[in-house]
């Protein structure tokens, strides 16, 4: 089969642990031959979507971990599969991307995840599908109805809905500190809408990111523990990753909501929970593939193609 990769630099890759590696050395160990672009390599050209693309070759060690071939010209629905990895922010590039490719997708593209779910999930704004799973939650533009929020919990977290990686975050308690400063800064005198939660000291135990595949849940998630004073769990915000099987109250959370996800079109999730609470459902391009696979010996990689392979068995 033949597997696109739309995605960030390769040079950009973090090598020792990113996931979108990962799944491309599964693939090319199991035969298939891959492709590589960038979302700004994806054009409307003779009325169909195409993508200058470059073979890429994973090679086993050296300073060069790849090796490229030469740009060729293909249209989107004469491969096996394109996935979608390009990393946030969902700016609006990444919007006129997904609508590129949901025009691929008519024209008989398999496009994983389906970029139409991709822009009905926001990632921050889609949990509220599901109150019942999340901690209290205000979303808003008004500082005045932060204010009573904060009165109302005391101890709070406020984040823009367009962060990734921990980026934003701020935690106000009891005091209720700079908290008029930091609201009009994030969201810009009222400008940008802002995420406002119930802190959750649960975060001492991590941010657990569990993978739903394919309708699937893995066994293991992997608990982002934030470190020193700090009350981020992202690994790029210094948060320590410890992979741990799902307790018994997450994976009734995950497998609820891994076939309803999987349905719309979502082939690949990674929820965000704090203390059993969604928090978060990313869709874009989620990762921890390898953190999870070194330290359990579960082949996150090798459990995703293996799904994925099924899946185009069906199309």
């Amino acid at each position: 089969m033949d597997f696109l990769f739309i995605a960030d630099p390769l040079e950009s890759f973090k090598i020792y642990k990113d996931t979108t590696l990962a799944m491309m050395r599964a693939a090319q160990g199991a035969g298939h031959r891959l492709w590589f672009c960038q979302s700004c390599q994806i054009l409307w050209k003779d009325n169909f979507v195409v993508a200058d693309c470059q073979t890429v070759a994973i090679k086993p060690s050296g300073t060069s971990w790849y090796e490229l071939g030469e740009i060729e010209q293909r249209k989107l629905n004469s491969f096996s599969a394109v996935l979608m990895r390009t990393d946030p922010p969902f700016d609006i590039e990444y919007l006129n991307t997904t609508w590129m490719l949901s025009a691929a997708v008519r024209q008989g593209a398999v496009v994983m995840n389906n970029p139409a779910a991709i822009r009905d999930h926001s990632e921050k704004l889609s949990i509220t599908e599901f109150p019942e799973l999340i901690p209290p939650t205000l979303v808003t533009r008004e500082l005045e109805a932060v204010q009573a929020f904060h009165q109302q919990h005391a101890d709070i977290v406020v984040k823009p809905l367009d962060g990734m990686g921990g980026m934003g975050i701020f935690r106000v308690g009891p005091d209720g500190l700079n908290l008029a400063s930091i609201v009009e800064t994030l969201g810009e005198n009222g400008a940008r809408t802002l995420m406002v939660q119930r802190f959750l000291p649960e975060i001492s135990q991590g941010d657990k990111r569990v993978l739903l595949i394919d309708g699937e849940v893995v066994p293991f998630a992997l608990a982002r523990i934030p470190q020193g004073s700090e009350i981020r769990g992202n690994l790029a915000a210094g948060g320590k990753g410890v992979a741990m099987p799902l307790t018994d109250s997450e994976k009734r959370v995950a497998e609820r909501l891994a076939p309803l996800l999987n349905e719309r079109g979502l082939f690949l999730v990674g929820l965000d929970l704090i203390g059993g609470y969604v928090t978060e459902i990313n869709v874009t391009s989620p990762t921890c593939f390898v953190e999870i696979t070194e330290q359990t010996g579960f082949d996150v990689a090798a459990f995703w193609l293996k799904a994925l392979e099924k899946r185009l068995s069906l199309t």
